[in-house]
């Protein structure tokens, strides 16, 4: 298969399997039956926000480049227009008050989705035999996602966040319950331990599903209350093996939308090693964002369903997590609601 942007694409990948300029990835896959399939998992209408509070963690310790979000009032006649009394600006003998504000926001700070364009990879698409940095279909850097320095701009005109928000990103959301096996405990799930907690839960997986870990990193964060033990949460809870070979194939032959978790990252930010010649650091966002389109939600909060639907003696419910429609970001905020 060859595309005008490439002749080799990765092994294990599916570029150019939705088309040649494709930027939705297994956004595709949720289709009109897909979409109806989570609808019939609510039962009582009772609704879950699945978001952190914007501003945890707390501070930078767990990742360093990102910040919380600060927030400012915007200017009105060279006032802050908050708590802003019109009467003693332009419009005498009005009553009204107004407030208005402004947020500097880093959009991979908390509850949030990676865009297509979060993580590429050095590859030799066009078979030139050098490498060159690309993303998922082909995409290149540069000419198709933008280099700051010198094109002087940060939104990228491919694969950005407001792909994924024109999908709805709405369907059937399966939730697994890897704390309520592994504990506290800094575990590496792989293919076999994944599908032996499934096993036991009874929980199934079938194609177009959007597919939820959860790990209780949720609740440690917010047990710190913004003042976060970086070097504890990096050791505690399960994360997914991206070494395994058995669940990165797993990851492609389940058919799954999208894989999200309560902790930072989805898989080990910390391998102690890596194959030899595989320099990668985060394999499965290699796998996941730059080979199959499957988009990765991270910091998300999953306690409070997770309860629920063990009281129910379920492992389904209907998803609604659509990013912000914010044209040319690599990432986004979210504020996921799941309805049961």
């Amino acid at each position: 298969m060859t595309n005008p942007r490439w002749v080799n694409r990765p092994e294990g990948s599916n570029w150019g399997d939705f088309g040649p300029d494709d930027e939705k990835g297994r956004m595709n896959l949720l289709t009109p039956e897909v979409v109806l399939k989570g609808i019939t998992e609510v039962k009582e209408g009772l609704t879950f926000c699945l978001s952190m509070p914007l501003d945890l963690p707390g501070g930078n310790s767990v990742n360093p480049k990102r910040h919380p979000p600060v927030l400012h009032p915007t200017k009105q006649d060279g006032a802050d227009y908050y708590n802003f009394v019109w009467d003693r600006h332009s419009r005498p003998g009005s009553t009204d008050v107004s407030a208005d504000d402004l947020v500097v926001l880093h959009t991979q700070y908390s509850t949030q989705w990676d865009s297509l364009a979060h993580f590429g990879q050095l590859f030799d698409a066009d078979g030139d035999g050098v490498a060159e940095p690309c993303y998922y279909n082909g995409w290149r850097a540069s000419s198709d996602v933008p280099d700051p320095d010198s094109d002087h701009v940060v939104k990228t005109p491919r694969l950005g966040i407001e792909n994924m928000a024109e999908s709805c990103v709405q369907g059937r959301g399966v939730l697994v319950d890897l704390h309520g096996h592994f504990g506290d405990e800094r575990v590496a799930v792989n293919h076999a331990m994944l599908m032996e907690v499934m096993e036991k839960d009874g929980v199934t997986v079938e194609a177009g599903d959007m597919l939820l870990l959860h790990t209780g990193w949720d609740d440690m964060i917010l047990s710190m209350g913004g003042e976060p033990d970086a070097k504890k949460l990096h050791s505690s809870c399960a994360v997914l093996d991206g070494w395994d070979d058995n669940l990165i194939q797993w990851i492609t032959d389940s058919g799954i939308t999208v894989l999200v978790s309560d902790n930072m990252a989805v898989e080990n930010t910390h391998y102690a090693g890596h194959p030899e010649g595989d320099n990668c650091r985060l394999p499965i966002h290699r796998h996941c964002l730059f080979k199959i389109g499957v988009h990765l939600g991270e910091i998300w909060y999953l306690s409070e369903l997770k309860r629920a639907l063990k009281e129910r003696g379920r492992s389904r419910f209907l998803l609604t997590a659509p990013p912000l429609r914010l044209p040319g970001g690599v990432g986004s905020p979210a504020t996921p609601v799941a309805t049961i």
